[in-house]
């Protein structure tokens, strides 16, 4: 009977609401057991430790510790009551997330949710009935029956970004119920000894032993016993620890409200079974969650571990950043001293000059007073009986003629001068004094421009002008708002060369005047890199981004063009400077296409360089027109060309080849003999990578392209000759990529061929340097014009 009484007296009732309990007195099981406190000292630590990521478990909205919060796209977090707040105040109606959520325990009243919600504010009365009015169960912007609706916007207040929640808003949303178990550990170390209550013992509530995750409250032992009776479904329920943040036993899949098991990698999002195999999640990299749990753990372990053994060095970082603040405030009062010095300094030379012009205006002004304050005195000498008048009117009464007119005569004078004065009456000196106007427009347009010194932006270095031939041409220009640069300083090192310790070193050419360098004597088969950056009176600007440049793989071999072996006049036109030739068709290619069905012969118009290779390497590029019909690009034996087309050049078997260096079959049963020629095929903006000459043999370069194919004319061909290993490669003379290898005979002296078959141009790449001197070449030997 003791018993059922004291039962009677503590029995709660379901009706009344239970009072507030404290948020600050969990005390969570996982804390516990994760990081038992062990004597005062690891109690001060432990603490310590986490009061100092307070700042980490506020919620941004309500600057509160989070309640149920929600992970956005943008990977921050959220109370989902203040995000439910945010779309309401930007007006969505029915995407505040899933009700589900609120605790529905019998403690579940107005009086015992969170206090944020109070604070809610409702859309106004005439933007509700206007939503309502556009479609009752939308939101705003979507009709009903839309085929595209809305998706739903929510400005994330960590980062100040739109992140899209989709058509479901918060309930697509997962819980980060890791963050609330940090929260509830964070409650449970500020608050130790503290005791969870009852949520449904009468006033005063008993001490809370045990909680229920279904009925999402906290019991005493017999509240628990009274709310859980034998032979009901409650009665099922397990107990937990008591707690007052009651959290799913894992998270579920918002779409389908199952259990989550897999990772889509893609997405950066948990999914569940059914998810997996949904068309969204189709072709995306797709692991358990076992998988990407250890990963991302040992990841962030690592992370970690790097931080924590490396505080040394964030301490000494944390000292250099508090001395450079240091620096910042002496070198902020400093700049300030000397702008209000400066300033100061332009205000006494404004006053200054004031006090001239005004002096100046003061000057003139008294004489002008002076001049009109005579006027005056004049004008009233000639008022009647005073002055000039009266002494006129007294010597008219004299009546001795020869005294009167000794008297008069000077006094005629000044009555002539008074008279033409007022006759023609004007002031002596103007009252206007719009000649000391000041025109400020140019100062004050000065002053208003008057600002700090930059430095100049970084430079852009133009690509399309930048190259590497016999030496390096680097071209840049400033953007369009930069400021102007006095000089600049061009860097530059090579980056295959074995690496040294310590930071890499780059040489310089300081003060460079203008918009371009040049860079001499590189070294060949390298790779450079280069910058520039720009200098004025603020200093130093930043740095260009870095480009690399390839140089030719061999020594420059410098040449000009010489047409009299082999080239007809009539279809080959020579520039000026002999670095460029165009074949021009004309009628004999009209004829031959004409009778080019009954074997008629094809005209081979050939232009040889004015140089020949005797030992070494060399290297040489020419650009070839894209638009050209036929042109063959290469090498040969000197003599064997001079053979070839030094007679009638325009009568050649249609079984020529100049490829293959004869112009018949029968030879091609000797594999031994080295081909005299070596020539790449290019018509119509393509490149032949045929294997049927003998100089095509098969011999690509090891990153090029198979043979018997076509690639794309580059814009420039590079043309490498190995006299001792008799060997001829064909580049791309931009980014250095071999095209094609071949062998060649170097019996004898070899010069470089262009080969016409129809319209074509061939430019010679010009040498970046000085010019070198024309040479021709004779019967191998080369001598100066």
């Amino acid at each position: 009977m003791a018993t059922g009484a004291r039962l009677s007296q503590r029995r709660c009732q379901p009706c009344s609401p239970p009072p507030l309990p404290s948020p600050s007195l969990p005390v969570p099981p996982s804390f516990v057991s994760a990081a038992p406190l062990t004597g005062m000292a690891a109690k001060r630590g432990t603490k310590t430790s986490m009061k100092n990521m307070e700042k980490e478990l506020l919620c941004p909205v309500c600057q509160e510790m989070y309640k149920q919060p929600l992970v956005l796209p943008c990977t921050h977090n959220v109370c989902q009551a203040c995000a439910r707040e945010v779309l309401g105040q930007q007006g969505y109606i029915g995407h505040g997330g899933d009700p589900s959520s609120e605790p529905t325990s019998p403690a579940s009243t107005p009086s015992t949710r969170s206090p944020r919600l109070s604070r809610r504010t409702l859309p106004k009365p005439d933007r509700l009935d206007r939503l309502l009015k556009s479609g009752f169960g939308t939101y705003p912007g979507r009709k009903r029956g839309a085929l595209h609706p809305q998706t739903i916007i929510f400005p994330c207040p960590a980062c100040q970004g739109d992140v899209e929640l989709g058509e479901r808003g918060l309930s697509g949303l997962f819980r980060n119920l890791t963050l609330e178990r940090v929260v509830e550990r964070y409650r449970q170390s500020v608050s130790v000894g503290g005791a969870i209550l009852c949520q449904l013992c009468k006033p005063p509530p008993l001490e809370a032993t045990k909680g229920c995750t279904e009925c999402r409250a906290t019991f005493c032992n017999e509240c628990f016993k009274l709310f859980h009776p034998w032979g009901t479904q409650k009665a099922q329920h397990e107990p937990t620890l008591p707690t007052l943040s009651f959290r799913p036993k894992g998270l579920m899949c918002p779409d389908h409200k199952e259990e989550v098991t897999h990772y889509c990698k893609t997405c950066q999002r948990l999914v569940c079974q059914l998810c997996r195999v949904r068309r969204t999640h189709s072709g995306h990299k797709i692991t358990p969650v076992l998988s990407a749990y250890q990963a991302l753990k040992d990841k962030l372990t690592k992370s970690l571990a790097y931080i924590l053994g490396n505080q040394d060095t964030v301490q000494t970082q944390i000292c250099e950043l508090e001395e450079t603040i240091r620096h910042t405030e002496v070198s902020g009062q400093q700049a300030k001293e000397e702008v209000s010095q400066l300033v100061r300094g332009l205000g006494a030379m404004l006053e200054e000059k004031r006090a001239s012009l005004l002096q100046a205006i003061e000057e003139c002004q008294q004489e002008r007073l002076s001049r009109l304050s005579a006027q005056i005195h004049e004008h009233q000498s000639l008022l009647d009986g005073s002055g000039l008048v009266g002494y006129a009117q007294e010597v008219l009464k004299e009546t001795d003629q020869p005294c009167f007119v000794q008297a008069a005569k000077q006094l005629h004078n000044r009555i002539a001068r008074a008279t033409e004065a007022l006759q023609t009456f004007r002031p002596a000196a103007s009252s206007s004094f719009r000649h000391c106007q000041l025109d400020v427009g140019r100062e004050m347009k000065l002053l208003t421009e008057l600002n700090f010194l930059r430095v100049p932006e970084a430079p852009v270095i133009d690509t399309q002008r930048t190259f590497a031939y016999d030496q390096i041409f680097l071209c840049w220009r400033l953007p369009p708002h930069s400021p102007p640069a006095w000089h600049y300083t061009v860097e530059f090192r090579r980056t295959d060369v074995p690496a040294q310790p310590g930071p890499a070193r780059w040489q310089r050419r300081e003060e460079v005047r203008g918009t371009s360098a040049l860079l001499e004597n590189p070294d060949t088969g390298s790779v450079y890199v280069l910058r520039v950056r720009g200098c004025n009176k603020a200093g130093y600007g930043e740095y260009s981004e870095d480009v690399h440049l390839h140089t030719p793989p061999a020594p420059v071999l410098h040449f000009f063009l010489d047409g009299r072996w082999g080239a007809s006049r009539e279809r080959l036109a020579i520039s000026k400077d002999q670095r460029a030739v165009r074949s021009i068709p004309g009628l004999p290619l009209l004829l031959a296409a004409e009778r080019l069905l009954t074997g008629c012969h094809l005209s081979v118009d050939v232009v040889l360089g004015d140089v020949a290779v005797t030992q070494g390497r060399s290297y040489w590029a020419c650009a070839v027109d894209p638009a050209s019909y036929l042109v063959k690009v290469g090498v040969g034996l000197e003599s064997k060309l001079q053979e070839s087309f030094q007679g009638a050049p325009d009568v050649i078997s249609p079984r020529y080849d100049p490829d293959s260096g004869h112009d018949s079959g029968a030879e091609d049963a000797t594999v031994e003999a080295l081909p005299p020629f070596a020539f790449l095929t290019i018509g119509m903006g393509k490149i032949l990578l045929g294997s049927g000459a003998s100089s095509n043999a098969g011999l690509t370069g090891r990153d090029g392209p198979a043979a018997g194919c076509t690639v794309p004319l580059p814009p420039r061909l590079g043309i490498c000759l190995d006299y001792e290993r008799g060997r001829v490669s064909f580049l791309d003379a931009v980014s250095f990529r071999g095209l094609l290898e071949c062998p060649l005979d170097c019996s004898g002296p070899v010069c470089p061929a262009f080969c016409f078959i129809g319209g074509g141009a061939v430019q010679l790449q010009e040498p970046v340097g000085t010019k070198p001197e024309r040479k021709v070449t004779i019967g191998g030997f080369a001598k100066l014009d």
